[in-house]
C-alpha cells in the first residue's frame, strides 16, 4: 500500500486520514442504531416493518453525507493541493460511497439474523480483494489520478459488497429450494423492498423507539470509538505528517480487531438478542436459556481474554519489526514502534469491552439504554478533553491512552451491569476473566524471553537475526498456546463446538 501512494504521487505519512473518518462517521450515524434493534426483536415480528425502518438508512445517509461533506469541505482545513490533489472530489466520493453501501442493509440484517456466516465472509472477502486489484491497476495504468484512484476502489468496495447481497437472496429466493426459502421470513426480492403492511403501521413503533435510543447513545459512541481521529482532525493537534504516521499504525494495529474482534461482536451480539428477553430480569426467564448465555459468555470472555494478552505480550516485542517490514525505516524509527506497542494493550482492551458490550447492549431495556446514554455523554466529553491534553503532553500516543482510559470505563459499567444481572442466579460468567497460574506464567516467561530477545536480534543486525527473533518468539508462542490447551479444555471445547455450528451454518446458506 505505501507503494500505490507512492507511485499516485501521495506522500503516505501526509495522506490526510479524513475521508476515511467521514466515510466511517457516516455509515455509523446512519446504519448502527438501525442494525442493533432491528437484531434484537423475535423471530415472530412482522419483518415487512422492520425493512421498511432499515430503508431509512439510506435518506438518513444522504443526510449526514451531505452535512458532514459541508463540514469537511468549509469548516476544516483542506490540505496543500500540490500534496493531496482532488481533495473535494474525494469527499464526495467518499460521501456517495456511504450512501451506496446502506442500500445494503435490509439484505445484511437479513443474512446476519438468518446466521449466513459464509455469505458475510464471501461478500467482504470478494470486496476487499477486488478493491485492492482495482487499487494497484489504476496506480499502475493512470498514476496521475492521485486520490481519485482511493475514492473510486472505496466507491467500487461498497458497491461490490451491496451488489453480493443483492445477487446472492435474488438467486436464493428464485430457486426451487422451497425448504430453505420456508426458512426465511421472505419468499420474493419484493418483500425486501419498503412496502405498506397488513397492520397499516409503517413500522414497528416499539422498534422505531428502541432505534431512537440507540441512535443517542451510538452517536456517543461513535465519539469514544474515533475521538483521538475527530480532536485530531478538528484541533489540529498534529501535523500532517505525525497524522500520517498514526493513521498507518492505527490500521496495523486495528486489522485484529476488524478480523476477529469485530465478527464476534456482530454474531454474538445477535445470539444474546435471541436467547434473552430484553429488559426481563435473569430469574423470570427461562433459566436454560439464562444458563446457556452465561456458559457462552464466561467462554467469550476467557477467548477475549487470552488473544488479547497474546497480542499484547508478543505485540510488545515485534512492534518494531513489524513496521519495518510493513513501511520501512519511516514507520520503524521515532513514534512508530512505540504507538504500535500501546496499541497492542489497547487491543486487550477492546476485546473486552466488544465481548462485555454486545452482551449489555443485548440484555438492557429501553430505560436502561437511555440511562447508560447518559453516562455516555460524560465519558465522551471527558475523552475528548483527555485526548487532548494527554497528546499535548506525550504526541500520539496521547490518543492511545485516552482511548485506554475510555474503555477501561465502559469495561467497568459493563462489569456492573452483567454482575447485577446474574446476582441472583448461581451462574457467574464473570469467571471467564480469570486466568490459572500455570498460564500466567507462560505469559510472563514469553514477555521476558520475547522482550531479551528484541533486544539482541531485532533490528539492526540484519535478516539471520531477525529471522532468529522470529523463532524465538513462534517458540514462546507455541509454549504458550499449549500450556492454553492443556488448561482451559473448557475453552477448547467451547471453541470447537462454535466451529461446527458455523460449518453447519455455512452448509445451510
Amino acid at each position: 500500500m505505501r507503494m500505490c501512494f507512492v507511485i499516485a504521487g501521495l506522500e503516505p505519512a501526509a495522506f490526510p486520514p479524513w475521508l476515511t473518518l467521514l466515510y466511517s462517521t457516516t455509515i455509523f450515524l446512519a446504519r448502527e442504531a438501525f442494525r442493533r434493534a432491528c437484531l434484537s426483536g423475535s423471530a415472530q415480528r412482522d419483518w415487512s416493518q422492520t425493512f421498511n425502518l432499515l430503508w431509512l438508512t439510506v435518506p438518513l445517509g444522504v443526510f449526514w453525507s451531505l452535512l458532514l461533506g459541508w463540514v469537511w469541505l468549509q469548516l476544516l482545513e483542506v490540505p496543500d493541493p500540490n500534496a493531496v490533489p482532488h481533495y473535494g472530489t474525494g469527499v464526495v466520493l467518499f460521501g456517495l460511497s456511504a450512501v451506496v453501501e446502506l442500500l445494503g442493509e435490509p439484505f445484511w440484517v437479513l443474512a446476519q439474523a438468518q446466521m449466513f456466516v459464509k455469505l458475510k465472509v464471501i461478500a467482504e472477502s470478494l470486496s476487499v480483494i477486488l478493491k485492492s486489484v482495482l487499487t494497484a491497476f489504476l496506480v499502475l495504468w493512470l498514476p496521475h489520478w492521485g486520490l481519485y484512484i482511493f475514492s473510486l476502489a472505496q466507491l467500487f468496495y461498497t458497491a461490490t459488497l451491496v451488489l453480493c447481497y443483492v445477487i446472492y437472496f435474488t438467486k436464493l429466493l428464485g430457486s426451487s429450494e422451497s425448504t430453505k426459502e420456508q426458512t426465511l421470513p421472505v419468499s420474493r426480492m419484493t418483500d425486501l423492498l419498503p412496502s405498506l403492511t397488513r397492520s397499516g403501521a409503517f413500522v414497528n413503533w416499539k422498534e422505531a423507539k428502541l432505534t431512537w435510543s440507540f441512535f443517542k447513545q451510538s452517536f456517543l459512541k461513535q465519539i469514544l470509538t474515533e475521538g483521538e481521529r475527530y480532536v485530531m482532525t478538528f484541533l489540529n493537534v498534529l501535523n500532517f505528517g505525525d497524522q500520517g504516521v498514526y493513521d498507518r499504525v492505527n490500521n496495523l494495529g486495528s486489522l485484529v480487531a476488524r478480523l476477529i474482534f469485530q465478527p464476534i461482536e456482530e454474531s454474538f451480539y445477535v445470539f444474546f438478542a435471541k436467547v434473552l428477553e430484553r429488559g426481563k430480569d435473569a430469574t423470570l426467564q427461562k433459566q436454560e436459556d439464562v444458563a446457556v448465555a452465561a456458559a457462552v459468555l464466561e467462554s467469550l470472555l476467557k477467548l477475549a481474554l487470552l488473544t488479547g494478552l497474546t497480542i499484547t505480550i508478543f505485540g510488545f516485542a515485534y512492534s518494531q519489526l513489524a513496521l519495518d517490514i510493513y513501511g520501512g525505516a519511516m514507520l520503524s524509527s521515532g513514534s512508530g514502534p512505540v504507538l504500535l506497542r500501546s496499541y497492542c494493550l489497547y487491543v486487550l482492551l477492546l476485546a473486552i469491552n466488544g465481548v462485555t458490550e454486545c452482551f449489555t447492549f443485548a440484555a438492557m431495556s429501553k430505560e436502561e439504554v437511555d440511562r447508560y446514554n447518559f453516562t455516555m455523554l460524560a465519558l465522551s466529553s471527558s475523552f475528548l478533553v483527555l485526548s487532548y491534553l494527554l497528546t499535548r503532553w506525550c504526541g500520539s500516543v496521547g490518543f492511545i491512552l485516552a482511548n485506554c482510559f475510555n474503555m477501561g470505563i465502559r469495561i467497568a459499567q459493563s462489569l456492573r451491569f452483567i454482575r447485577r444481572y446474574y446476582g441472583r442466579s448461581p451462574h457467574r460468567p464473570l469467571a471467564g476473566l480469570h486466568l490459572p497460574p500455570a498460564l500466567l506464567g507462560a505469559f510472563a516467561l514469553s514477555a521476558g524471553i520475547t522482550g531479551a530477545s528484541e533486544v539482541f536480534l531485532c533490528c539492526e543486525q540484519g535478516w539471520p537475526a531477525r529471522l532468529a527473533h522470529v523463532a524465538v518468539g513462534a517458540f514462546c508462542l507455541g509454549m504458550t498456546l499449549g500450556t492454553a490447551f492443556l488448561t482451559e479444555t473448557k475453552l477448547i471445547h467451547f471453541v470447537r463446538t462454535q466451529l461446527g455450528v458455523f460449518r453447519l451454518a455455512d452448509k445451510t446458506s
